[in-house]
């Protein structure tokens, strides 16, 4: 059996969606996580039920800059540690038995810094990798593997990519495209450059993630022709359009189509491409994940970690 490393689906949005809170707040599922964390120990437990391999801790949207706009600054090393330890929560529940733990990867997560699919006209690198350093440092102790998701720009990738490599830790690495067919970053970048400067810099694997299925299927031979490991893991958004700076993802609305029969024949079409790093972005919930599961175990490949 080929060995495929299988990511969970969408963390934030499924804690968020499960949380008694009438609207989303700004910080989304890490503001879940400070008044009901138990919400998001039964996420992981239900992404790891469902067959997934590698576990994502909740820490998308707790960067320096994001944690001080509300008043959480100072709480920043607090909320990092909370976040892996339910994630470690989770798998100690899910697998009782020390041995089975073994075969699972807890992921700490770098994220875009100020929002997803936002490129600020004035981003600055070394700003971009100072908060890096920070953020790993901060998880490091107490996660198996690194990724870095949903980069909008270059600049923004080659910071946590550099970071992560200064650390001494692998980096997996996933981009966001432009849902118009045009293989470009969302900051305009051509996803051919992309490719070319983030694997010089020491890339170990690069995904596209957070996009539509169809624009992963149109840009994914891209990555093929790479040399780099490469994967992918979309999101289940009519579209990401209305997702302005500031706004919450109240505003985007979820598709019907994407069942998880219909994501699972768009995954294993990445996986005859050579992709080896499945999993599910926003609107990807454990049933996607389950059934993913199970159709890539009866089309020969083993569901694994990334590490």
């Amino acid at each position: 059996m080929q060995d495929i490393a299988l990511l969970d689906g969408g963390l934030g949005q499924e804690i968020n969606k499960r949380s008694g809170r009438d609207s989303s707040h700004p910080l989304w599922s890490v503001q879940v996580m400070i008044e009901e964390p138990e919400i998001v120990v039964a996420v992981h437990k239900d992404f790891l039920r469902a067959g997934a391999r590698v576990i994502t801790v909740n820490n998308y949207s707790a960067t320096s800059a994001r944690l001080a706009q509300y008043g959480l600054a100072d709480r920043f090393s607090e909320i990092h540690q909370l976040a892996t330890s339910l994630a470690r929560q989770a798998i100690a529940e899910a697998f009782p038995e020390p041995g089975d733990q073994k075969a699972v990867n807890v992921a700490g997560v770098l994220p875009p810094l100020i929002a997803s699919y936002y490129v600020p006209a004035d981003q600055n690198y070394q700003d971009c990798y100072d908060q890096y350093c920070s953020i790993i440092a901060a998880q490091a102790d107490y996660v198996d593997v690194f990724l870095v998701e949903t980069m909008s720009s270059i600049t923004e990738a080659r910071a946590a990519v550099s970071a992560l490599k200064a650390a001494g830790q692998n980096c997996f690495l996933g981009l966001t495209l432009k849902d118009d067919l045009t293989i470009s970053l969302r900051s305009g970048e051509p996803l051919a450059r992309a490719i070319d400067v983030l694997g010089e810099n020491g890339a170990d694997a690069i995904c596209l993630n957070c996009s539509s299925p169809e624009t992963i299927d149109n840009a994914l031979t891209m990555l093929s022709d790479c040399g780099l490991r490469f994967g992918a893991y979309a999101n289940a958004f009519k579209s990401v359009e209305p997702l302005v700076l500031g706004a919450t993802v109240d505003s985007l609305d979820a598709r019907t189509d994407l069942t998880p029969v219909v994501y699972t024949e768009h995954a294993l079409g990445w996986v005859k491409h050579g992709a080896t790093i499945i999993g599910g972005c926003c609107e990807v919930g454990p049933a996607h994940v389950a059934h993913l599961h199970d159709r890539l175990r009866k089309e020969g490949f083993e569901p694994t970690t990334l590490v």
